[in-house]
């Protein structure tokens, strides 16, 4: 049975735009955060096997507005009246790219049928560059702050994926995917790498100020509850990586970073821009079924973990990246603490 919200996603516990709702101001523009290749400039040749590939030249070419890399991503309609979606990444320029569009295609490939995720088609290396080809997935970005049926629709597919997810095909486990516990102890223990002098103290708002060994001892949980978690996640679920297609119904996109680890990590990641937006994210969290089991502080937990995460690296954001990396780095970070702080009462 799809996960229902009914009115929770409506009861707010802030109004937006006051502490911890979306201010238009600082609020990073996620519809149009790509800085992407047009696909007129993309070599001729990889043009032209892409189109071989695809059986019908590409009359229009509509580039994705979300994301925060510089590869080529669009939507292409052929003059045979197909449509398929294209990502694509030069190997000498942006090898990483490529081994994340590799990656991502062999996930899609072995996920389960029926998830809302587009399906795989091919891939092709040509011109010196990689290419993914995907069904296409006609939808928009959520609208923030969240509009109820939206997130509604965004948390029931969601139920989705983690009910699949918890005990996932051995054809995909078979990819030797990274397990979030390890992860987290390389990747995101930010605030003790802080604590220690070997990251610089990010700027912190005034209820956390002074509160850096709770933030240690919270984000030193994650690898410990991770590690006990034997299903799989997303791994970057956020509000960019959703689209809502014309029937309403939620697709997720971005699969490259699928890891072992408890489907709440993920849920904590989408509802940051629910708590943004004013909605009642605690609730939400606690009553959605991927929460069941999941320890008491599990929320907080993830919530300290990728504040340091974020706060940390928005300081360090590759040039190969969207200049509009580093204000959504902090602004997902900033929005993290402060909801981790009224949990805390650090007020």
């Amino acid at each position: 049975m799809a996960w229902q919200s009914g009115s929770v996603a409506v009861r707010r516990a802030r109004t937006p735009g006051q502490h911890g709702g979306v201010s238009p101001s600082s609020l990073p523009p996620y519809h149009a955060s790509a800085l992407r290749p047009s696909w007129p400039t993309l070599p001729t040749a990889l043009r032209a096997a892409v189109a071989n590939r695809l059986g019908a030249p590409v009359v229009t070419a509509r580039v994705a507005g979300a994301g925060f890399t510089r590869g080529f991503a669009a939507v292409l309609d052929t003059a045979d009246g197909g449509r398929a979606f294209v990502k694509a990444a030069p190997a000498a320029e942006q090898p990483h790219l490529v081994d994340w569009y590799a990656r991502e295609a062999a996930i899609l490939d072995r996920l389960p049928a029926g998830l809302p995720a587009p399906r795989p088609r091919w891939t092709l290396s040509a011109a010196g560059w990689f290419v993914l080809c995907t069904d296409a997935v006609d939808g928009h970005t959520p609208h923030l702050p969240w509009v109820p049926a939206e997130l509604d629709a965004t948390l029931s597919a969601y139920a989705e994926v983690a009910a699949a997810l918890a005990d996932p095909p051995a054809e995909l486990t078979a990819l030797g995917l990274p397990r979030l516990a390890d992860l987290a102890r390389s990747d995101i223990l930010w605030w003790e790498e802080v604590a220690a002098g070997r990251e610089p103290t990010p700027a912190l708002p005034p209820p956390v100020r002074g509160r850096l060994p709770e933030l240690v001892a919270l984000e030193s949980l994650l690898p410990r509850y991770a590690d006990a978690a034997t299903g799989l996640v997303h791994g970057d679920l956020r509000v960019d990586n959703v689209l809502i297609d014309a029937h309403g119904r939620a697709w997720f996109c971005d699969w490259t970073w699928v890891c072992s680890g408890p489907a709440w990590f993920d849920l904590a990641g989408l509802l940051l821009t629910a708590y943004a937006s004013g909605l009642d994210a605690d609730r939400l969290f606690a009553t959605h079924p991927a929460t069941v089991g999941a320890p008491p502080d599990a929320l907080d937990a993830t919530l300290a973990a990728l504040a340091g995460y974020y706060l940390t690296g928005a300081a360090a954001a590759p040039p190969t990246a969207s200049p509009h990396l580093p204000a959504h780095q902090r602004w997902s970070g900033e929005q993290l603490l402060d909801w981790l702080a009224r949990r805390q009462g650090w007020r």
